[in-house]
Order: C-alpha cells, then structure tokens, then sequence
C-alpha cells in the first residue's frame, strides 16, 4: 500500500477498482461483511491498530439509525424517505426499518457509487416503494431534480433526509455546510434531517488524541476520507433547523434502548448523531405535537416507537 493516499472522499467513487479502497466497502468489512477486498481490509485493520473496537461503532451507527427511522416513520408521520449515501445494502436498510411502520413509506436510497446502485437495485428494490438512484450528495439541486428521484418522492410534502456516516467524507473544500443549506432550503416545512458524523472533541483529551490519528488513517492510509470534525462544526449541518432532545450527542445517548450494560468505549465518543426538524407554515397545533413527541413522549419499543431493536 502506498502512502500517502490522494483525498478523494466523495469526490471520485471506486467502483469496481479493486485496487482502491472504497468508503462503502471498508463499512461493510467493519460490520463484518463479505463485500469487500483485501484493500479495504487492509483500511479497516490499520485503524483497528488504534480504535480496536471499531466496528462497535459501525453497529452503534446501525442502532442509531434504526431508532431515528422508527421514529420518524412511526410517531413523526413520515411517510417518505431519501437515504443519501446510503452505502452496500446490509442487514436492518431504512426501507425495512420504515416499512414497518408503515408498510407503505417511501425510500430512495442515493450513491455515486455504480457498485453500490448494482448491489442496492438488485437486494434493496423489493417492492414498489423502495428505489436505488445513482447520483451525487454534492449536487443537491441536481440530485433532487433527478428523473428516478421526483417520480418517488413528492418534495412538496414532509420528507426525512438522512446522511448517516457520509458527510465526514466531505472534504472541506467541497464545503458541506453550503451543500447541507442546498438541501435544507429546498426541503418543504415539517421536514426531518437526520445525520451521524465522525467527532473530534477538540480537548487536549485522550479521545481528541485518538481522532486525530483515526483521521490520518482514514485519510492517509488508503481511503482517502474520513475528517473528525468539532461540535460546532457538525452543529453548522443542521443550518437552522430545530434539533430535536437530546440535541447533537454522541449516539448512544439519543434515546438509547435501555441502560448502558458497560462504560463506553473512547472510540464509541468519537461519533455525534442528531435530528432536526425544520419548522414553518404547517399547522402550529402538529408542530407542538411533533416536538412534544420528540421530547417526552418518545420511547423506543411503546406503541408509537415501534419493537425493541433486536
């Protein structure tokens, strides 16, 4: 393997150059999955080296997902769904978690990458209400302009937009906070966005310790992704939505499905997930409703949360 590696992030996706490692790949071999090659591997176990429970963090990063989306679907009202950089299809995609729910929320999911709409349209589009379009997160205009996009999804009624564990490989340059104010400014009132983004607390900490040098891995040692930003500037994403309790926190703490059973793990710290909710001119008694659910009434495994998380 040859150091350093080229930034490239979102920018140039693999595909089936299996001599690069991918962002969807070295995922999918940290949750233990068979899609992927001795390069991403080769990723994965070099920040092993330093974060060696990593991959409880890409399961943490599932669960997160998964209480968001039942949520949403369940005690939100969502009905529609646009999953962007949505990755190889694993166990627990948002069109199952959503469908049921209601069995027929809508979901399209989004990837620039042709391996990933291969794998996605073939094991993810079931049934009439889940899609897979190949397309660019960068590009929000675009992307919500899209012939296989419009069809499916009616962006003049409330939408869930989720980014979960992509925007961190955004490089600055392409200005993530400018591509998220595309979105947010073009989504209709009573909308959601839910995000989950790699965190450096920027403290002289043993945890900010730990996330430089996950990010020099990441973005050095084959990947070519993979930035550990501060709160301030992961809370910058959200633009001027309203943060649903508990606000922007490390995943766990947002509505977790019980109490810890150990302490957490630094690497564990090193992820900030948060859902916001943008108001407007829907009716004031639904938004009070919305935010007091959010808030209180809120309970994964109640009747409006949906099952346990197996």
């Amino acid at each position: 393997m040859s150091d350093p590696t080229p930034q490239t992030g979102v920018r140039a996706p693999v595909g089936v150059d299996t001599t690069r490692a991918s962002i969807a790949r070295v995922y999918d071999a940290t949750l233990g999955g068979k899609d992927n090659y001795e390069v991403d591997r080769y990723v994965r176990d070099k920040v092993a080296e330093v974060a060696p429970h990593q991959s409880d963090v890409a399961r943490m990063n599932r669960r997160w997902l998964h209480r968001v989306v039942r949520y949403l679907a369940g005690t939100a009202g969502i009905d529609q769904f646009l999953d962007i950089g949505a990755g190889l299809p694993t166990v627990g995609n948002t069109h199952e978690i959503a469908q049921q729910q209601n069995p027929e929320a809508r979901v399209v999911y989004v990837d620039n990458d042709p391996v990933c709409n291969i794998h996605g349209r073939v094991l993810l589009e079931r049934n009439e209400f889940t899609h897979f379009v190949p397309a660019d997160l960068t590009e929000p205009k675009t992307l919500l302009a899209h012939s296989e996009v419009t069809p499916h999804l009616d962006l003049t009624r409330p939408l869930a937009l989720i980014l979960c564990g992509i925007l961190h490989h955004v490089d600055d340059a392409l200005d993530p906070a400018g591509i998220m104010r595309q979105y947010i400014d073009a989504l209709p009132a009573g909308s959601y966005v839910g995000i989950t983004h790699f965190y450096d607390p920027d403290d002289g900490s043993e945890a900010h310790d730990m996330a430089i040098e996950l990010q020099r891995r990441f973005t050095e040692m084959g990947l070519g992704s993979g930035w550990y930003r501060t709160h301030e500037e992961i809370a910058s994403y959200f633009g001027d939505l309203e943060l649903i309790e508990p606000g922007l926190v490390e995943l766990d703490d947002w509505w977790p499905m019980g109490p810890s059973v150990r302490p957490r793990l630094t690497e564990e710290r090193l992820l900030l997930g948060g859902l916001g909710y943008k108001s407007g001119s829907l009716d004031t008694v639904v938004t009070s409703l919305h935010r007091r659910a959010a808030s209180k009434n809120y309970r994964p495994g109640s009747a409006n949360g949906g099952s346990a998380e197996r």
